[in-house]
């Protein structure tokens, strides 16, 4: 359907351009004994009617393509058209001279347009060559509108698998280490391995609840992280504490879901877990400017080298995080001589929903 015939405002707008110039038309063909209102009564109709021939340049304008057809084709086609369709025109207004003017004034009217024709004919012709111009130009910025379009679609796609093949990376990573801690909790430590059996199901059952989802709630990551942590108490036993802060009125915050996950287990498998008498897991949340900071710290050997082992866990959430939010999101690691810090800065989204809030600060979990 042509542009204009699918909108009423347009055609509206379209319909009034034309009935201006079929009123400059009345001004124009001045004939004695034919008032400015009989003259309308002709020009009326004939300019609403050539309004709509322009029109069917449209459909020209997709007949002969500028990239697909030769200049030659398409000055051919619309030039023809045009003198053809001018011709008929004129055809029709000599004979709605009949109908429109009194019979006394048909002679003397008809002499007079027969004078005007020539000017007619040339107006027509070019009125309906801009209107094919027109409807390249439109054309062309209607395509480079759809070419933007799935540019655009095919970026989000392209992110979205993207997100779901680096959350896809986390499970069988997490599922490797907790397999290891049940079979070496088989053992020496039946009750144990079974109580965390329970927990990494729940765990998992919690995490397959967030589905396809690319944002959660804040207090909803962070009850994931808890529930992880609670896993790893199991394992870790008293050596492992946990220490969760969160700042009030954050809790309804939009974060990628699962995106603590991995710091949470670089923190245990790489800090904790390396030093005999244990330590403290902090993850902490905070309100800064328009940033929520969400942080996650572990205790470290004072004088060790640098982390190993930790780029599946850092990458996987650059990527997330770069996939999601690009330059507005980032990740900051501060390796102190006692302690090592990962802090995540997110946009401040609270999205539909979001006004829950949560503030929680527990000692040992």
């Amino acid at each position: 359907m042509h542009p204009l015939l699918a909108s009423r405002l347009r055609l509206a707008l379209y319909l009034g351009l034309w009935v201006l110039l079929a009123a400059t038309l009345a001004l124009v063909l001045k004939v004695p004994g034919v008032s400015w209102w009989g003259r309308l009564w002709f020009s009326l109709p004939l300019g609403v009617g050539w309004g709509f021939v322009c029109l069917t340049a449209f459909y020209l304008c997709q007949a002969a393509p500028l990239r697909l057809a030769t200049w030659v084709r398409i000055a051919g086609t619309h030039a023809g058209t045009a003198v053809i369709s001018a011709l008929a025109w004129l055809a029709a207004a000599w004979a709605l001279v009949g109908l429109a003017v009194r019979p006394e004034a048909v002679a003397a009217f008809r002499e007079h347009l027969a004078r005007a024709m020539p000017a007619l004919f040339a107006v027509a012709v070019l009125l309906f060559l801009l209107s094919s111009a027109v409807h390249y130009g439109l054309g062309a910025v209607e395509t480079s509108r759809r070419a933007e379009k799935r540019a655009l679609e095919l970026d989000l796609l392209t992110r979205d698998a993207e997100l779901k093949a680096l959350r896809a990376q986390i499970h069988p990573h997490f599922l490797f280490n907790s397999l290891n801690s049940i079979n070496a909790l088989i053992a020496r430590d039946p009750e144990a391995a079974r109580r965390l059996c329970v927990l990494l199901a729940d765990f998992l059952r919690g995490s397959l609840s967030l589905g396809g989802r690319v944002r959660i709630r804040l207090e909803q990551e962070l009850e994931m992280a808890q529930r992880l942590l609670a896993i790893e108490k199991v394992r870790f036993g008293p050596r492992l504490s946990v220490e969760v802060a969160v700042e009030e009125g954050l809790g309804g915050c939009l974060v990628p879901p699962l995106i603590l996950q991995p710091l949470v287990e670089n923190a245990i498998t790489h800090g904790v877990a390396n030093m005999l008498e244990g330590g403290s897991v902090a993850v902490r949340a905070r309100g800064g400017g328009e940033r929520v900071v969400i942080s996650i710290e572990n205790p470290r050997e004072p004088g060790t080298a640098a982390r190993r082992g930790t780029g599946f866990g850092m990458q996987n959430v650059r990527q997330r995080l770069a996939a999601l939010y690009g330059d507005d999101a980032s990740m900051h690691v501060v390796a102190g001589e006692s302690a090592f810090r990962v802090e995540l800065r997110l946009p401040w989204d609270v999205g539909e929903g979001g006004t829950s809030s949560r503030s929680s600060d527990s000692g040992s979990a």
